[in-house]
This record gives C-alpha cells, structure tokens and sequence, in this order.
C-alpha cells in the first residue's frame, strides 16, 4: 500500500511538471507564430466598458485567457499609431467610457492622433438610450465625425451626483456608528451619520460636480463648434432622437456599423482590414522601448499594508503598501533608471500603508531619481498620501484630488444583535482593550483618545503635504479640511503642477531627468512581470522569493470570473454602505468617489 501512494504521489508530480511543460511550450509555439501587422489598415476599438487602469499579474491572464487591454494600451496604441503609415484612421465605438478623467485621457490621445492628419470616427448605437449619455457623447466629441444609428439617441442631459444616507437605516436595525472626523469636509462617514447633505459636503459636492459640468461644456464645444450658451441651452432641451441630433449639429449623420466601417476601408484604400488596437499593439509593439531608462509604477486602488491584490466582489484592486514599496526600492537599485512615473488612481485608505509608499517616494527622491506623478481617475486622502512627495504632481481637470483628512471610529452593533437574540459577554484585560470592540461604545476617556489621534494624523497629513508642496501649512489647511477637488481646481490651489495624463507626466519626467523633449526612452513597468512559468509554479505551492524586497514585489492576484458580476452588484452597494471592506482601520484616509450619473 505505501508503494502505491508513492507511485501515486510521483505520477501526479509528473503530470504537474507536463502540464506546466506544456503550457509554456504552447505560448512559446503562439509567440513564433504571431500574425503580422496589415499593410493597410484601420484601428478599431470598443468601448462599452471602462478600460481597466492596471491588471495585476497579466502574465496569468495572458496565459489562460485575454489579457484585458487596459488605459495605457489604447494610449500607446494610438501614440505609435499616429506615425505608422500603415495606419490610415481609428474608428471606435462608444459605449460606457468611464470616469471623467479616464475620457479626458482618451481624449487627448484621440486629439493627438487626429493632430497626425489621420481620421478619427466616433459611432454608438445610441448615447444613453433613453438613459444619461453625457459621458460618452463628451468622448465623442473629441473625434472628426460623430454618428449614431438611425433608431439612436442623444443623451446630453447633464451629470448628477448621488450620494446614498443610511442615518436611518442603521438605527432601525439597532446600529449605531460612532466616527471622528478632520475636518469639516471629510464625508466619509456622512453616510452613515447623517440622513442629507449637510452644509459643507453640499457646497463640495456642487464645487466639484459645477467643475466636472463645466469642462464638459467646454469640451463639447469646441468638439462640435458650438459656443458654451448653446451647448448648456442644448443640454437643458435634451435628449434628442435621431435627425432631431442631426439638425443640433451633435452628430454628423445616422448610420448603421456596417456603413461606417466600409466608409473608412473605402477611404483607406484597397485591401484595408479593420484591427484592434490592442491586437495592433501587440503585433507592432509599444512606442517607448529603446533609450534612456524610466520606471513605471502603479500605485492603483484602495491602500492597504500588505501586497497588492485583486477583490473578486468589487472587481477593483488593492494597492498594498509593501508591493509598491519594493517597486520603488527596486527601481532606485537599478542603474538604468534614470526617473519614475508613478501613476496614481486611488480613493486613499490605511494611514500606516500609505506612509510606506510615501516614504520610499521620498527615499528615490533622495537617491537622484526624480518622480513624477500621474493621477488618473482619483487621487484621494491616501491617494493623495502616496503622491504628495512627488517633484512634480499631473492631474486631468477632472480627477478627484484632495480629501486631505482622516476618519476613524466603529460601528456599535450590540442592539442589533439583542434584537436578534444573541447577546455578547465581555471580560477584557487592559482598561482600552474594548477600543475596537463593536459590542460596546466608547468610554469618554476613549472618546477623547480616538479625538487625540484624529488631531495627530491630521497634523502630520497637512504639515507633509504643506512641506512637499512648499507652501506654508496655513495655506494648505485651508485648501484641505477633507475636501474633494476636481484636478483642474486643485491646480489652481497648488496641489498639482499640471493638467494632463501619461503624455504630460512623460514629458516632466523626460524633463526631470534632464533629457531632450524628443529623446527616446524605455518605459519599464516595476515590479517587472513575472514569467508565466513561475505564477504557475506558485500555484503550485512553489516560491523562489530570495528576500522580503522579492517576497513583496509579487502580487496576490485572484482571477475573477463573469458568475460574480450579480454578486459584484450587491457588493457595491454594501460598500457605498460602509457594510464591506477592510474596516475602520484600513480606512483611515479613505474618500469615497461620488457617484456621479452622467
């Protein structure tokens, strides 16, 4: 019998070892036959979901499955398209394009692409469908020509914001949440204390929505030709069927997919082919690859100590302090590397996590390499933490940036359980040892410890902030208190140097390195990817990690799969709530992201 299990044992380890054989001989087999780039072409590309900022371990997902293409790809792409004469014109399809700031990205480089002499056309079923278009029709607008088909719509019917009060809810189940905030405009647990807006999160909520609007209008405008009064006059009329958009002069014409696309191959010229731009991407490789050293790092979701992973309920990441950490350290030991850009898209969370990632900030900084961060859809509370301490701070008009403040407490569930029937019994050691405890409220003397604390990292937050902006600490306290800008106000009130995306912080960092505007560089993503073979052999049970800089470097990747996507729905709304997440102590500089429908 013992023979037998280890015969056992020995044909399973030998088909583990085949299997992971074969797999890597298979992707080398795909590698050697990758198709070619056409001779005439034009890029194509679907938007109906918002690009993925970053996808953790993509040699994984490349190996089972498509590798989602994300922001950086579409921007690349396009960038190297703009000087490919293969390529003649893009074409897109516009569907669910995201955050303000992710179609400001996109509209920059639509605009960049155009800037070449090559043609740029927008299309959609409809913008909004009955529903709220502004969004996508605000990336349409960016393009040569906008179409819809004919049964289409446009839903240029403003933005607004939402934001969900649960005050009463928590009572009626017997919950009471017990928080402490800095300062007035930290509306992080207005959710869960208050049944409306209250006077200040009212005018930062309207601040930054009448900003976000604003740059809409702006936009829109000088994409159709129209000025700003006719443009707000055409919202406030809107939505509009079919030839009713025609005759406003929102879109050129309504045409079906088919249509547009023989248009564009016609105009191409004989034998064009339609190629998407990742695929194109991949085939033609990414622009950036040779000279001069820069290190890309991505600092992307909510902040937490540990490793950076992926939640399979929320389908966002988590930007664990100790991975980006060793990013930097990496990337400072490296000889090659002559600057970082550090992308930053993140709602803030732990204190402690983001001090980790802003000390090493700090620590490159000190080494002679320059930092240059770039925000994307937000950069808040420890997001805005991590990227203070950078040389230079880039923006798009419309990231959130700021929420410079702190929260802290718990929620006090006791009458919820009583109402329940179960009742908790607590013998404790140590006069605090109940601090955390959910079963009781704070005693007035932990009251006043939880207050002592607030004030501390309050203090540190803005004197930090203040040094590495080199603005005095009155004046930053007085743009911080916790409040939400859009980039374009926060420019205007020192806490970024620039508005742009990747292109904008690239030529900063170019700049910081002291290189020429045009000088060619390598782009290269830290912590490097991992070899396919080596996320298999974790798998496993294998790791080859020498020392806790390689240990952290990893990831903690969880691939999610479509049977989430109704539990992912219930999960947000929980998490607008406060009733999921890592809890109060991951969440110290936390701001939730408005919910803006547009």
């Amino acid at each position: 019998m013992k023979r037998f299990f280890i015969g056992a044992l020995a044909f399973i380890g030998a088909l583990s070892i085949l299997f992971v054989v074969g797999v890597v001989g298979l992707l080398m087999l795909a590698a050697s036959s990758k198709p070619g780039v056409p001779s005439n072409l034009v890029l194509e590309l679907d938007l109906q979901q918002p690009l993925p900022e970053y996808t953790l371990d993509t040699s994984l997902a490349g190996a089972f499955g498509e590798e989602p293409t994300s922001l950086r790809d579409v921007v690349e792409g396009l960038e190297k398209a703009r000087t490919d004469p293969r390529v003649k014109s893009l074409v897109v399809r516009i569907g669910q394009p995201g955050s303000a700031a992710q179609v400001q990205e996109l509209r920059d480089a639509v605009k960049a692409f155009r800037a070449s002499g090559k043609r740029a056309v927008a299309y959609a079923d409809g913008f909004g469908e009955a529903g709220n278009g502004t969004g996508a029709y605000y990336l349409a607008t960016a393009f040569d020509a906008v179409y819809i088909q004919p049964s289409g719509d446009v839903g240029l019917t403003g933005l607004v914001m939402e934001t969900p009060f649960a005050r009463d809810a928590f009572a009626k189940f017997g919950v009471k949440p017990e928080f402490g905030k800095r300062a007035e405009y930290k509306n992080a647990v207005n959710t869960f204390t208050d049944a409306a807006y209250g006077p200040h999160q009212r005018e930062a909520t309207e601040a930054y929505g009448l900003s976000l609007f604003n740059q809409v209008v702006k936009g829109v405008a000088e994409g159709r030709k129209l000025s700003e009064d006719e443009v707000r006059a055409l919202i406030d009329r809107a939505p509009f069927m079919g030839q009713q958009a025609v005759d406003a002069k929102l879109v050129d014409g309504l045409r079906y997919r088919d249509e547009i696309h023989d248009e564009l191959k016609q105009q191409a010229g004989d034998g064009a082919q339609l190629l998407y731009v990742d695929k194109y991407l991949e085939r033609a490789g990414r622009p950036n690859q040779t000279g001069t050293t820069i290190a890309l790092i991505y600092g992307v979701g909510e902040v937490l100590r540990g490793k950076s992973q992926s939640n399979p309920l929320s389908g966002g990441q988590v930007m664990g302090g100790d991975t980006v950490a060793a990013a930097f350290r990496k990337a400072v030991e490296d000889p090659s590397v002559k600057a970082i850009l550090f992308r930053v898209d993140s709602p803030g969370g732990s204190y402690s996590a983001s001090d980790t990632i802003r000390r090493e900030v700090q620590r490159a900084r000190e080494a002679g390499k320059p930092v240059i961060v770039s925000m994307g859809t937000y950069a808040a509370s420890g997001g805005y933490f991590v990227a203070m301490a950078g040389d230079k701070i880039v923006a798009q008009p419309g990231t959130l940036t700021g929420s410079i403040g702190v929260y802290n407490g718990k929620f006090v569930t006791s009458e919820l359980w009583a109402k329940l029937g179960v009742n908790f019994d607590t013998i404790a050691f140590g006069k605090n040892a109940t601090f955390s405890s959910s079963d009781q409220e704070f005693t007035p003397e932990q009251r006043t410890q939880l207050e002592s604390e607030l004030d501390t990292i309050y203090l540190d937050f803005t004197s930090r902030a203040a040094q590495a902006r080199n603005m005095p600490l009155e004046k930053l306290q007085s743009v911080a208190r916790g409040r939400v800008w859009t980039g374009e106000d926060a420019l205007e009130r020192g806490l970024v140097d620039a508005l742009g995306g990747y292109a904008k912080a690239l030529e900063l960092a170019k700049e910081a390195a002291k290189l020429e505007k045009d000088a060619p560089v390598r782009i290269v993503v830290f912590p490097r990817p991992r070899p396919t073979g080596q996320v298999l052999s974790e798998l496993l049970g294998k790791h080859d990690a020498d020392n806790s800089d390689d240990e952290a470097a990893g990831s903690q990747a969880v691939m999610s799969s479509q049977v989430l996507e109704q539990v992912r729905a219930v999960y947000r709304v929980g998490a607008k709530l406060g009733l999921m997440g890592q809890g109060a102590e991951g969440r110290m500089l936390y701001a939730p992201v408005p919910e803006v429908r547009w």
